[in-house]
């Protein structure tokens, strides 16, 4: 009888519990509430959806133009989030507190139960051990092995945009759909040693069309988001045993989340071939054959040197198989549409501008009479002068992922540049950040900022690169990026690793192409919409990408 009058007082206090919980953001006063910031457009979602939203792109030039680099933004539920881009509290959130602020957990969780326990969804320790096997992966001595292969590649992409010509009607390209699957081959040839496309003709890939298909069905998932929050001890337990974490994706199609079977099935494609194409590598080098043994031992894809070094590697610092796996799809992930979408970027503007494309082809042609026809040689395409200001231009304008979250995982005191003006009038040199916190590293406003750039940031300058480079603002800004004083590619112990091997990519691509075609636009109404990777479309494609370019054969 007392446990039955019990029932009503218990479902009271969950009631209540889960209501304070969400109302408590609105009543608690905060120290971040002396930032000033744009008001809430939403009870709910706060100012969340307007950073987020494919037009997001006004909002966050209001963000950079029109308040300090420390910015209070409305997260939801009336919680408080900072939107970040003074490069001393960068400094401080990426490099020398990053063990304070940490990736979000649900993006960790998600990662991790996707592609495994790989350097984009581990933390800590065991991503710093992750990374110190992996960065002499990505050295400057592999890129330069691995630049024919990349020609290669380029070489075929050429051809099969020459042979979809001589079968069109038009000289119209869908360049987007070919950067795609170029960054895949790429990734592919250059990453793991293993064609997924073969370029010169069309082809359906199972594990191609499960890399195209992830973010958008990914995207699905907020309906199941609780889900995903109460999966964190399965994702522990599953980086622990690889076994049960296939196990929980098996019980996925009993849960009635039509997004989490379409998931599955495309973690099942990714996995399935990730751990195929990694089996054939180690039979090869644990194997008796030795004629595949010496073909992998001069390999120059990344995942056999990997395979390499761990097997050379102390017993502390040696990866365990399933890690090494995972690293495979998480850089398919991780380089495909951030790569392509920024080629196509640079295509875009080379069309807005041709005589910057003149300008460039020039360039190149001149290169490659001086090398003898030949391709040009890593060292020289790496410092040919116009060609690396346009690609740094780009980068620094329009970088693929406009910001990064991270979480305050206890109070911390963020310092700044410069002080800040509080809503009150008074001046800050500091913010204490509550535990929790998430905090957004504004990619986007830092490239941009005025204070540093200039007057002109907000406007494509190849130029600014050349002669006596950057502003001294820019050096003395000491911003906290690994790439060239920009934030596109972070900095710290989560900086790009592979950031190296995407510059190549768009280099040796956009050499080979300037070097065969002139490119205009096909449809003068480009549109780039916000999302995770920025991306085109057009009004006749609506927010399918897409970007239609006329390619004239020289």
């Amino acid at each position: 009888m007392l446990e039955t009058t019990l029932i009503p007082w218990a479902v009271l206090a969950l009631v209540v519990s889960l209501l304070w919980k969400r109302t408590k953001a609105f009543i608690l006063k905060s120290p971040l509430d002396r930032i000033p910031g744009p008001k809430s457009q939403c009870l709910a979602k706060g100012n969340i959806a307007q950073i987020s939203e494919r037009n997001a792109w006004s909002f966050l030039d209001h963000l950079t133009d029109d308040y300090q680099p420390i910015v209070k933004l409305n997260g939801l539920f009336g919680k408080r989030v900072l939107w970040v881009f003074d490069p001393k509290a960068l400094t401080h959130v990426i490099l020398r507190d990053q063990d304070v602020y940490e990736e979000r957990a649900s993006s960790m969780i998600f990662r991790r139960l996707a592609f495994g326990p790989g350097l984009f969804s581990t933390d800590g320790d065991h991503h710093r051990r992750q990374r110190k096997l992996l960065n002499p992966v990505f050295s400057i001595a592999h890129m330069r092995h691995l630049t024919p292969i990349f020609y290669e590649t380029a070489h075929r992409l050429a051809e099969g945009v020459k042979n979809q010509l001589k079968t069109s009607q038009s000289n119209e390209v869908d360049i987007l759909a070919w950067m795609g699957r170029t960054a895949l081959e790429l990734i592919g040839r250059g990453g793991f040693g293993h064609s997924f496309d073969p370029l010169l003709e069309s082809k359906s890939d199972a594990y191609a069309d499960a890399v195209k298909d992830f973010v958008p069905t990914s995207a699905r998932l907020n309906a199941s988001s609780v889900l995903m929050l109460m999966s964190r001890p399965f994702a522990k337990v599953g980086d622990r045993y690889p076994a049960f974490r296939r196990v929980l994706r098996h019980a996925i199609p009993w849960i009635p989340f039509p997004a989490l079977q379409d998931m599955k099935k495309l973690v099942d494609t990714l996995d399935d071939t990730s751990r195929e194409i990694y089996k054939q590598k180690k039979l090869a080098l644990v194997g008796g054959n030795e004629e595949l043994k010496i073909g992998v031992e001069e390999g120059r894809d990344l995942m056999g040197v990997l395979l390499r070094a761990n097997m050379e590697a102390s017993e502390e610092d040696r990866l365990p198989e399933e890690e090494i796996i995972a690293q495979m799809s998480s850089f398919t992930f991780a380089g495909t549409d951030t790569t392509s979408n920024g080629i196509a970027r640079i295509v875009h503007l080379l069309c807005l501008h041709p005589e910057v494309q003149e300008r460039l082809r020039k360039e190149i042609v001149e290169a490659r009479s001086a090398n003898g026809g030949h391709d040009i040689s890593y060292d020289e395409l790496v410092e040919l002068p116009y060609l690396d200001a346009i690609c740094r231009e780009t980068l620094r304008l329009y970088p693929p992922v406009p910001f990064m979250g991270r979480e305050a995982k206890k109070d911390s005191v963020l310092p700044f540049s410069q002080p800040v003006s509080t809503v009150d009038g008074s001046a800050i040199t500091s913010v204490l950040v509550p535990k929790g916190t998430t905090v957004f590293v504004a990619i986007y406003s830092c490239n941009r900022n005025k204070a540093i750039w200039g007057d002109d940031a907000t406007e494509w300058k190849p130029e600014r690169w050349l002669g006596d480079g950057v502003p001294k603002s820019v050096t003395d800004a000491k911003i906290p990026g690994v790439y060239s004083n920009l934030m596109t590619f972070l900095g710290g112990g989560r900086a790009c690793i592979g950031f190296k091997f995407s510059q190549l990519e768009m280099k040796v691509v956009l050499s080979d192409l300037l070097s065969s075609f002139r490119l205009s636009l096909a449809d003068g109404d480009i549109v780039w919409n916000r999302a995770g990777v920025s991306y085109p479309s057009t009004h006749r494609s609506g927010a399918k990408p897409s970007m239609p370019v006329k390619m004239e054969l020289l």
